[in-house]
């Protein structure tokens, strides 16, 4: 049975049982080719897909899936999720009501390219970087690609479908001059294949890991920062879980009560757009069929939104905001889209410390507080020259730090986001800030 008709008769179904139930079905295809010596060592290709069901019954909420779309395992999923359903504690869930949304091809001709050019290209970029004296050992090189479609329906009247996907070129690399040694990677993605260019993607990784080479110990003391872009994402991404939904439904957010007041610097405006024409989330509408948007979550530095699905905006009193996520495999939830800090006018380089890199980041934050103390890398900046330094570690509470933002860079970079999404960010500057070193 197809993904359209294994969805039309699960709703059909539902209603003659008169349950209430939403439908999402997925589908992914992936690509990876690794490079070695000069050429492709590896070549591996994947497809996994199914249906996910979530049924309302009585205010509680059952979840199943299944993989195979034959009537007799459908019928078997649909039992399974009213029966876990009636599992689950009393509640006031319900479906969000929804229209047709249309069927929209986000990826077009994206991936269209010859399999030899793909596996060129990861070469090109293992070679490219293999040639640089400094290079001690590329661990690893790759292109990958992955196209998701997805189908949703429901008894309250959702219908839709999209296309989506994305390229990339990822390395990892270990560089070497004289006794100094240091390692990094480089991610760059794109949802056009032919917007890649893995001589770029080499240079970046070469000029980002070897300017850290011969690194000197930093000295304790308070300096100016300039976060770079990726750190940048890092904290933005920590942030992420303070504006959540669900963050703030489950009491953990430390953003609670806080809509409408100040929370960042003025220069600091930070949006989730769903809707950016080459955005590496966009999205037409999210899992429950919601029409996606842009939301401002901080405007001039004040906070105007939280991200929600239609559970967390009835629990907590607001609105859903279409970031509701999930898979067929997985059980409703909140994530972002694009997420972005705008750019701004500029940083100034001047006397302080650039902060190239943060380490340990998963174990040295909390994103409910928002204390951070990790380990970095940077380049000094002293008298108009920069010297690379290590051996120091930072520490701040990021909801601080965003008041103290002082300057906002007016380039974006973009990544994927860790659990989702993808993260827009510039530089920012930040005139005082603890750095702890020898």
């Amino acid at each position: 049975m197809s993904v359209t008709k294994a969805k039309a008769w699960l709703l059909a179904e539902a209603g003659k049982r008169g349950v209430d139930l939403e439908v999402l079905a997925s589908s992914e295809r992936k690509l990876t080719i690794e490079a070695r010596d000069g050429k492709a060592a590896d070549l591996d290709m994947s497809t996994r897909g199914g249906i996910g069901l979530r049924a309302v019954v009585d205010g509680r909420v059952g979840y199943a899936s299944t993989e195979d779309l034959s009537e007799a395992s459908l019928d078997w999923a649909l039992t399974e999720a009213v029966d876990n359903a009636g599992l689950q504690a009393e509640g006031t869930a319900t479906l969000p009501a929804g229209r047709p949304l249309g069927r929209h091809d986000l990826l077009d001709e994206g991936l269209s390219a010859e399999l030899a050019s793909k596996v060129a290209t990861a070469v090109e970029l293992q070679t490219t970087l293999s040639a640089d004296p400094r290079v001690q050992s590329v661990n690893f090189s790759r292109y990958t690609e992955g196209q998701a479609e997805v189908e949703i329906g429901s008894t309250a009247g959702v219908d839709g479908g999209y296309r989506t996907g994305m390229a990339a070129l990822i390395t990892g690399l270990v560089m070497r001059e004289g006794a100094s040694v240091k390692q990094g990677y480089e991610f760059d993605a794109s949802r056009e294949y032919h917007q890649l260019e893995p001589g770029r993607t080499a240079m970046t990784a070469l000029e980002k890991i070897g300017r850290q080479l011969g690194a000197t110990p930093l000295k304790t003391g308070r300096r100016r920062a300039i976060l770079e872009p990726d750190v940048v994402g890092t904290l933005l991404q920590l942030l992420a879980y303070a504006v959540s939904g669900k963050t703030l439904a489950e009491g953990k957010s430390r953003l609670a009560g806080k809509l409408g007041h100040t929370v960042a610097a003025d220069i600091v405006t930070i949006v989730d757009d769903a809707t950016l024409p080459t955005g590496l989330a966009s999205y037409p509408f999210d899992a429950e069929g919601t029409p996606a948007g842009r939301v401002t979550i901080i405007e001039d530095g004040v906070f105007r939104s939280f991200l929600h699905n239609s559970d967390t905006a009835a629990r907590t009193g607001q609105r859903t905001t279409g970031h509701a996520s999930r898979t067929y495999l997985s059980t409703l939830s909140v994530s972002p889209s694009n997420l972005m800090l705008e750019p701004g006018s500029g940083v100034t380089v001047s006397d302080g410390v650039i902060v190239t890199d943060l380490m340990g980041v998963h174990a040295g934050a909390n994103p409910i507080t928002g204390d951070v103390s990790v380990q970095a890398m940077g380049l000094e900046v002293s008298g108009g020259e920069q010297r690379p330094v290590d051996d120091f570690a930072i520490s701040f509470n990021l909801f601080e730090l965003l008041m103290r933002v002082s300057e906002v860079g007016d380039t974006i970079r973009w990544k994927p986001g860790f659990g989702g999404g993808a993260l827009g960010t510039p530089s920012v500057a930040v005139e005082d800030l603890s750095f702890a070193g020898s």
